[in-house]
């Protein structure tokens, strides 16, 4: 018979007026953080940062805005040594899509951006309980199958078994198409109790998650522009610094976002006001792409328009992460999973915030 663990949520009526704050059981070691999608979201679940390195300077300011008690380190994973965190219980890591997304071109270990090599390194250095790395789904193609097994080989040679899945963020309460490749690795007495996070069962749409941001300056066109956007986003693209403004990526999915009623050619500096026309199509704001993205909406971003967007749009959804972070915690605990709801998930994301951000 498997056991079922219970966890108790407080719970306030204030979406972003929420002080309490539960410190975590177990403790992180993060790299390439990010705008702080993963960090937010293991925090949910019960994992406590105690290093954030990226080497991106806006996105330490976006860290240290939101988590002054963080370390956040701004620093390149690959000059950094992992036993200066060997009492970490996590390594969790987004390493660079590029050398596996179709956009990179799929140049794996020729790409100089492949740090898939510096992650195995400063997991054999840092010695963690768990191990965590997410990345495109590209990188679960055929083509880097000897890639991965490479990978898993490695982490087997260091008492680590591994699993890998695509989980499909719009199963786990973000309204938006965004498939990622996630592994985990544990040592085989924990591995057994270790379990995928399961879909939520319910779906949450872009019109439900943007009401209020599309309504906010009294635009007339809201409630109907809400009716018609009853549907799950395709994923959004940060892009990269080669590139030029913020925009909802190219072609294909700037007519997928007007079936939704966007405009995606560019990023608004406010939603639309009364003066704007009814029936036309407005840009999203980056608040509301972060939305899109599964952040709350006291997570603040650093930088001009350009960077903050760039910071959403590269981010892993912080309900997945703290999906899989339960399931690494409970495998910790030796506890098989009870079914989470999207609501709980959204709850434990809200209970993060602290009384001086």
């Amino acid at each position: 018979m498997r056991r079922t663990v219970v966890r108790r949520t407080c719970v306030s009526n204030k979406k972003d007026d929420i002080n309490t704050r539960t410190m975590g059981r177990f403790t992180v070691a993060e790299f390439c953080v990010g705008g702080g999608g993963q960090a937010l979201g293991l925090e949910a679940a019960g994992f406590d940062c105690v290093a954030a390195v990226e080497i991106d300077a806006d996105c330490c300011t976006t860290l240290r805005l939101n988590r002054p008690q963080w370390n956040v380190l701004h620093e390149d994973m690959r000059q950094v040594e992992g036993s200066r965190w060997r009492d970490a219980d996590l390594f969790a890591a987004g390493v660079p899509c590029p050398p596996f997304s179709i956009a990179g071109k799929q140049l794996g270990t020729e790409d100089e951006r492949d740090l898939f090599p510096d992650a195995i390194r400063i997991i054999r250095e840092m010695k963690p309980k768990a191990v965590m790395l997410e990345n495109v789904p590209g990188f679960a193609s055929a083509k880097f199958s000897e890639y991965r097994d490479s990978l898993r080989m490695q982490l087997l040679d260091m008492g680590y078994e591994s699993d890998w899945r695509i989980l499909q963020a719009s199963d786990h309460g973000v309204p938006q198409l965004r498939p990622r490749f996630i592994l985990v690795a544990l040592p085989a007495d924990r591995m057994s109790f270790f379990e995928w996070p399961q879909p939520l069962g319910e779906q949450t749409t872009v019109g439900d998650t943007l009401q209020d941001l599309m309504a906010q300056r009294g635009w007339k066109g809201a409630q109907n522009w809400v009716k018609n956007a009853q549907k799950i986003a395709p994923t959004i693209v940060g892009g990269s610094k080669k590139h030029g403004g913020p925009d909802l990526g190219p072609t294909r999915a700037r007519k997928q976002w007007r079936e939704l009623g966007v405009d995606g050619l560019g990023i608004a500096n406010e939603p639309p006001g009364a003066d704007f026309p009814k029936e036309a199509f407005p840009r999203l704001t980056v608040r509301m792409v972060a939305r899109i993205q599964g952040f709350p909406d006291f997570w603040k971003f650093s930088g001009r328009k350009t960077a903050a967007y760039r910071q959403v749009g590269n981010a892993f959804p912080p309900p997945v992460a703290a999906s899989v972070g339960l399931a690494i915690a409970n495998a910790f605990d030796g506890k098989y999973p009870v079914r989470q709801s999207r609501k709980a998930i959204q709850l434990r994301l809200l209970e993060q915030t602290v009384p001086y951000c």
